[in-house]
């Protein structure tokens, strides 16, 4: 068997910029239209942006309104259709499997189970909710774990 070589966090910050790209962006416009635009005020966000850009520093006083429904129906749908990426994939989300790495079972290297793709998904809360130092973790552990990885017990690996 080949050495195992662990996904960084440069590899990992890539791949979840290209999943942000193909899979939450289209979930996100679907929802949207799907809400009759009631998920969020848009046209509070293009003023907002148009004040920025004018130099108005009161820009980000007036945040726009959200409906906290529709917001939980996208974050459900996402992590329903990344669990079910992992599934079919083999590990990896459309980004990880642009970039050649997939997700497995940190003792077995084998595929993880529905339980840790759960686990894993909700882990990205505490990861995100502690100021991102749960993602952080990757660059010091020695096996690149992050937070939501310790938590599923799984590990990032290279293909």
């Amino acid at each position: 068997m080949s050495e195992i070589k662990y996904a960084g966090f440069g590899i990992r910050f890539l791949a979840s910029l290209l999943d942000t790209f193909f899979l939450a962006l289209p979930v996100g416009i679907v929802i949207y239209f799907i809400s009759g635009g009631e998920w969020f005020d848009f046209s509070q966000y293009q003023q907002n942006l148009q004040m920025a850009m004018a130099g108005n520093a009161n820009a980000l006083n007036s945040q726009p309104q959200t409906s906290f429904t529709w917001e939980l129906i996208f974050e459900i749908s996402v992590l329903v259709i990344t669990v079910l990426f992992w599934k079919q994939f083999k590990g990896a989300t459309p980004g990880k499997k642009i970039v050649n790495i997939k997700i497995v079972d940190a003792k077995t290297l084998e595929d993880i189970s529905n339980k840790q793709a759960i686990t894993r998904s909700l882990g990205y809360i505490p990861s995100t909710l502690l100021l991102g130092l749960g993602f952080l973790m990757i660059i010091f552990t020695k096996n690149k774990q992050s937070l939501h990885d310790m938590l599923a017990n799984t590990v990032v690996i290279y293909t």
